[in-house]
């Protein structure tokens, strides 16, 4: 397949899935030690000289749409398509075969009826029943240790799922921030029987955990936490209030992080984290309803809320280390950057970019965009399972992909106006709630400003 390595134009991108479409029938595969070919139905990789991810991406999007960037082209009767992240340790292909396990048991999903495909789904989809479906084939859990109920698996192949799961536009928020976030901090930081007791069952998707960051009066600025947590009868009396507080009307158990003593002028000291049981008799789950008349943030009140002494979370004042290392793993995920790629995909099957040249420049520099994104997630992610603490490039993440999330949104937008009366109808759902939820898209996980904030003074450091 004849490849140019300026691959980051809207020509290229074009240029490229002309060709694949021409006759040559092979895919590229995006690893970070290589690419690789794959023609289809051979099942045989083989070396490519391009060192990008571009025209894999392109190639990838546009067959999974069913269409390229001139004419409309069916995937079935093309060949399969297949991403495959190969890690040095994995088989050639195995990962691809991870991917195609996933991207058809989604569509027997979708078929059925199991789910509608939403943008945002990450967040507001919420359907314990299906994260249930997911942990039986071992989707959840998927790095959490075989000793602790996980099934051992790698980083990248947790990748590889999270990225279908997203691009299906699955209702996963229900075990989401469990399996994201929590299973890695307890894992890291909690004690032998916190695994023993939490672990087991965020794998089998029954344990749902929310975080407890954000306060009416804290919320960019997390080291404010006004939340107290003092010393109690042998355990902890629990005092504050929680806003934003995704997922909570449905999670098993919340991560708090409250302030147990004066950090001696240091605001970033004096904090820790404990896990609280839910349902607790001291402790108020209220709806925060969002404009779109979704139910998926929260209010949590705690009222002297008092947990046992093993509600501690890692060390007592080391509370502020682990809260910006679970941020790493918040900021820096595919879902910072595909989260919006259900109203993408939705947008290119109608083929509205078939006969307009600015659409499809437009498309173009979306795929473009989002290959370098998609690259520095990945990076990051493999970072994150190195044990390290890549805070200043999972910001970089969550900055520019929640950017692009919304360019996303902007550009269907501008393309595909409802009142024109040709955008199908599932299509013109998808875009009217997507630019409802745009807004909040440089909100969570941290706003734009602090994120440059943390970036500069990396850089500073440098």
């Amino acid at each position: 397949m004849p490849v140019s390595r300026k691959v980051f134009t809207p020509a290229a991108v074009a240029a490229s899935t002309r060709a694949w479409a021409s006759g040559s029938r092979s895919t590229i595969a995006w690893s970070p030690f290589s690419c690789r070919t794959r023609r289809a139905g051979t099942g045989g990789d083989r070396g490519h000289p391009l060192n990008g991810a571009a025209e894999s991406l392109s190639t990838i999007l546009f067959f999974k749409i069913g269409s390229n960037l001139d004419r409309p082209s069916d995937v079935r009767k093309s060949g399969h398509v297949a991403l495959s992240i190969t890690a040095v340790d994995e088989p050639p292909g195995a990962l691809g075969e991870l991917r195609r396990e996933v991207a058809e048991f989604l569509e027997r999903e979708i078929a059925a009826g199991g789910f509608a495909p939403e943008a945002d789904a990450w967040m507001s989809g919420v359907d314990p029943a299906f994260s249930r479906r997911l942990a039986d084939r071992g989707w959840v859990g998927m790095t959490v240790p075989v000793r602790y109920g996980g099934h051992g698996r790698s980083a990248l192949q947790r990748y590889v799922v999270t990225e279908e799961l997203l691009v299906a536009g699955a209702p996963v928020a229900a075990h989401w921030i469990a399996d994201r976030q929590m299973a890695p901090g307890i894992l890291r930081n909690g004690t032998e029987e916190q695994k023993r007791r939490y672990l087991p069952g965020i794998a089998r998707a029954e344990q749902f955990m929310a975080i407890g960051m954000s306060e009416p009066d804290s919320g960019s600025d997390l080291a404010s936490v006004r939340t107290r947590a003092v010393e109690a009868g042998g355990g902890w009396r629990l005092t504050g209030t929680k806003v934003w507080t995704s997922g909570a009307h449905v999670a098993t158990a919340i991560i708090v992080l409250a302030r147990t003593g004066d950090g001696g002028g240091d605001r970033h000291a004096g904090l820790s984290q404990f896990i609280v049981d839910l349902p607790h008799p001291a402790v108020t789950v209220s709806p925060i309803i969002t404009i779109d008349g979704a139910h998926h943030f929260n209010e949590v009140v705690f009222d002297d809320a008092v947990v046992p002494p093993s509600a501690l979370l890692g060390r007592r004042g080391d509370g502020w280390r682990q809260v910006t290392a679970e941020l790493g793993n918040e900021r820096s995920g595919p879902e910072r950057v595909l989260s919006t790629m259900p109203l993408l995909l939705a947008w290119a099957r109608t083929g509205a970019f078939d006969a307009d040249p600015v659409a499809r420049a437009d498309l173009g520099r979306l795929v473009s965009r989002l290959t370098a994104l998609r690259q520095l997630s990945l990076g990051v992610a493999g970072r994150l399972a190195a044990g390290e603490d890549p805070a200043l490039e999972a910001a970089l993440v969550k900055d520019l992909g929640t950017a692009f999330e919304g360019e996303v949104v902007e550009v269907v937008r501008r393309h595909a106006d409802p009142a024109s009366g040709t955008v199908p109808e599932g299509l013109a759902a998808m875009l009217a709630k997507a630019v409802l939820h745009v807004p909040a898209f440089t909100l969570r996980g941290g706003t734009s400003e602090v994120l440059r904030s943390i970036v500069a003074k990396g850089l500073a450091r440098r």
